[in-house]
């Protein structure tokens, strides 16, 4: 799978499937740049804005991003509100084969909680990405489930990949 540079998987993370089978989902730590501009009216609940370009993003966009500037399409699957974008207030629909393998994963995991946030494709390809805030954020259970769908319906642990981001500080260095 040809990830972006800067999403290129360097770790796994294990998603325990049942009592006797885990899978490693491949799993890349990048660092993130966070927003320095004038701060955003709605930050989704409070979550870190970035930014990515010059535009102030969430981490799933700016992973989304990431895909698209090498040459993949995709949106931000937000399933708390049951809506896809392509930016900040930028709504997208999937395309219909798109949308098509997305039903099949739902209707295997029994619910759409637990989809990856962001899901992209190119060339026949597809991948999904799950943005984790190292320190704050963990697996859980609807994502264990909706591994073991997605995986059962064909696709492959190597489209799949944990980011377990961090923020950049002004002087380069980690901070969470």
């Amino acid at each position: 799978m040809l990830f972006p540079e800067v999403l290129r998987p360097t770790s796994t993370e294990e998603f325990r499937l049942s009592e006797s089978e885990a899978v490693s989902v491949p799993k890349v730590t990048p660092q993130f740049q966070p927003r320095r501009g004038p701060p955003l009216n709605n930050t989704y609940g409070g979550k870190a804005v970035l930014e990515f370009g010059g535009e102030p993003l969430f981490a799933e966009l700016v992973i989304l991003r990431h895909f698209e500037s090498c040459g993949w399409r995709g949106v931000w699957i937000d399933t708390f509100r049951k809506r896809t974008l392509a930016g900040l207030d930028l709504s997208a629909q999937l395309p219909a084969e798109q949308s098509a393998l997305l039903n099949r994963i739902t209707a295997e995991a029994g619910s759409s909680g637990g989809c990856f946030d962001v899901f992209v494709w190119r060339h026949g390809a597809v991948a999904f990405a799950e943005a984790k805030h190292s320190g704050r954020d963990r697996v859980r259970a609807t994502q264990v489930r909706w591994v073991a769908a997605a995986l059962a319906i064909g696709i492959p642990l190597e489209s799949l990949l944990v980011v377990e981001w961090s923020l950049r500080d002004e002087r380069g260095l980690t901070s969470h």
